[in-house]
């Protein structure tokens, strides 16, 4: 069955008796210019057997004017049972009926006597119908010995773990106090041991969060969890059986993607820097959640080669996670900033080639969004329009890609050594607070005012054309493709044999001597571009010779079935399914589920409905519409 919250349209006018939103965020029903969130105590049991995370969530509200008698939260499915206003039980609602993908308001009478800020009390649970948790029996985990539950609550689904503002508007600290019967992890530093297990085998789990965080970074998980160091401030935390694939992937790189971030910016705020490596299920490459990065396991490939992820997740420690985007329409701050970090620390560890090369890779995932979209859709502008649109619906890497090509667009247009005086600056300036783009300008011209230089050239810029403009990026870089030029010679070859313009080349394993597993994803990517799909013999040629179609680096083998369904090569089919099976990353498997549906919708379909209860809510719900067209 669908996702009900994921999927729903905006199916009434929001409410007009409460003042819900500032400008800023148009998809909040809370009204934090009312009243707004200092901090917040979340003292919570997991349940696996009910599957459900209950208990009761403190907010310290503080009030901002005077008139307000009332505080409005979000909420989205969840079970309201009670509400306290400093300790004494007051009058709520929660809204009979859904505000689309919003949830319903939970609306809480302040007594006349309340003068100023207070503590609000709710006693609450998830229910069935959670968005922002996944439920993984122990058959579905690595080991298969213990259930397992994460939380994933951007960009709107922290709503329905708790009653809160949820909004990046909105930063608060928070202490976290979770009772389950297994490890648990949260966004927050541990706080001394685990206590004793109850007589029922529960142990309660302490952290705090002393940075203000907004409510999308709020992260709990709970499962068979083991740890490993992987540099003097970091851990990784894994399933036991991974332990060790785990720590090798990383400790060669992780302090130096720290330090390389620190030279940059400024030092790293957090304490330490971990990384959780989540089941199959998990739905991204990575969740920034402050101090404890969630990652997909598609990065194990026993190569090194997909580190770079963990790069992006811990350059969000700055952007994003200390400096936010105010509201999903500004989403370019967070992860264009990020991407442009996370390439800045690649050129800094391998050289300035390996920045425009990942930029290459970037670009064409920029043009394959566009294209889904199509080329004048509002989700492809860099500020696009969500009021009443449900954020998730617009989630591609347009946001990381444009915005990374506007900062290294301003970046060659002031000077690099320019450039890296005001890194530091706007992420001093902004630190703690969240900002939109119209901050962002005027802080950087504010910034170059007395460069006369570099002052005239950013005020000539046509800003609205780079923030409004749906399509491609203003002007695309000139980047360096000396890293790229081989990969595109091998896949002119394949062209060239695909046409039967030459029929003296072929293909051989030698190829791809001394290439980095990215180069392989150029050469894979140029294919998809050919304007005729490679033969099924070919694809099948390509699959043995490169060993792509056996390869673990899910980078590679998914890139290479695309192509093979591109040229409806029957071959990749099962594989494709057998994959679909085993990995959740919405990277990959919503092109592979398009990819499947255009050549055998009915097998498209069979994978699905066998494997739905497998992917995270979030993922199921896209793959849905991407099968079935629901809106």
């Amino acid at each position: 069955m669908q996702n009900p919250a994921a999927a729903a349209k905006l199916e009434k006018p929001l409410p007009s008796d409460i003042s819900i939103h500032q400008p800023r965020d148009p998809n909040t029903l809370s009204n934090y210019n009312a009243w707004r969130c200092q901090h917040v105590k979340a003292e919570l049991a997991i349940d696996f057997d009910a599957k459900t995370v209950s208990g009761k969530v403190a907010l310290d509200m503080k009030k901002l004017h005077d008139g307000k008698q009332k505080i409005v939260l979000d909420t989205s499915y969840l079970d309201v049972q009670g509400v306290r206003i400093n300790g004494s039980k007051v009058q709520f609602e929660v809204a009979s009926s859904r505000t689309g993908p919003y949830g319903s308001p939970l609306t809480i009478e302040i007594p006349s006597d309340s003068t100023g800020d207070v503590t609000v009390e709710i006693t609450t649970s998830t229910t069935k119908d959670c968005t922002a948790l996944q439920w993984l029996t122990a058959a579905q985990t690595p080991n298969k010995k213990h259930p397992y539950m994460f939380s994933q609550c951007q960009a709107i689904h922290a709503r329905s773990l708790f009653p809160c503002q949820d909004t990046p508007d909105v930063k608060a600290t928070y202490d976290f106090v979770i009772t389950s019967p297994l490890p648990v992890l949260a966004s927050g530093l541990v706080k001394g041991e685990a206590d004793a297990a109850s007589p029922a085998g529960q142990k309660t789990y302490t952290f705090n969060q002393p940075i203000p965080i907004p409510s999308y970074l709020f992260a709990i998980a709970s499962g068979d969890i083991a740890s490993a160091e992987i540099g003097p401030r970091s851990c990784a935390y894994c399933g036991p059986d991974e332990v060790s694939a785990v720590k090798w992937e990383f400790e060669q790189d992780m302090e130096h993607f720290i330090e390389v971030a620190e030279k940059l910016v400024f030092p790293y705020p957090w304490g330490p820097y971990n990384v959780l490596v989540l089941p199959n299920s998990f739905p991204y490459g990575g969740m920034e959640n402050p101090i404890v990065s969630y990652l997909t396991p598609t990065l194990i490939s026993g190569d090194r080669q997909n580190v770079d992820v963990v790069a992006h997740e811990l350059s969000h420690s700055w952007s994003g996670n200390l400096v936010s985007n105010c509201s999903w329409e500004h989403f370019w701050l967070n992860e264009g900033w990020t991407t442009y970090l996370e390439r800045r620390i690649a050129a800094a560890l391998h050289g300035e080639a390996h920045r425009d090369f990942s930029a290459i890779i970037g670009w064409k995932a920029l043009s394959d969004s566009i294209a889904n979209f199509g080329e004048d859709h509002e989700f492809t502008k860099m500020i696009p329009d969500l009021k009443g649109k449900d954020p998730d619906d617009a989630f591609s890497s347009i946001p990381y890609e444009k915005g990374f090509v506007f900062l290294y667009y301003l970046e060659k247009l002031v000077g690099k050594d320019k450039w890296d005086k005001f890194i530091p600056h706007y992420f001093r300036k902004f630190e703690r607070k969240s900002l939109d783009s119209y901050d962002f300008k005027a802080t950087l011209l504010d910034f170059f005012a007395s460069d006369s230089e570099a002052s005239k050239k950013l005020n000539d810029l046509d800003w609205d054309k780079w923030f409004y403009s749906p399509g491609f990026p203003v002007e695309k870089p000139n980047y360096d493709t000396s890293l790229a030029d081989k990969c595109y010679a091998l896949a002119n070859s394949w062209e060239t044999l695909n046409t039967g313009s030459s029929s003296s080349w072929e293909p051989k394993k030698s190829d791809l001597d001394g290439w980095m597993a990215n180069q392989s994803v150029v050469f894979l990517e140029k294919v998809q571009t050919f304007d005729k799909p490679l033969s099924s013999e070919l694809v099948e040629k390509m699959g043995s010779t490169y060993a792509f179609a056996t390869s673990q680096n899910v980078e590679l083998v998914s890139r290479y079935f695309v192509i093979g369904l591109k040229a409806k090569a029957e071959s990749v089919y099962k594989p494709t399914a057998e994959l679909l099976g085993r990995v959740g990353r919405m990277k990959f498997v919503r092109p592979l589920y398009r990819g499947l549906k255009t050549c055998d919708e009915k097998l498209a379909k069979e994978t699905f409905q066998k494997n739905k209860d497998f992917y995270h809510p979030i993922c199921r719900a896209m793959v849905e519409k991407d099968l079935y067209g629901h809106n």
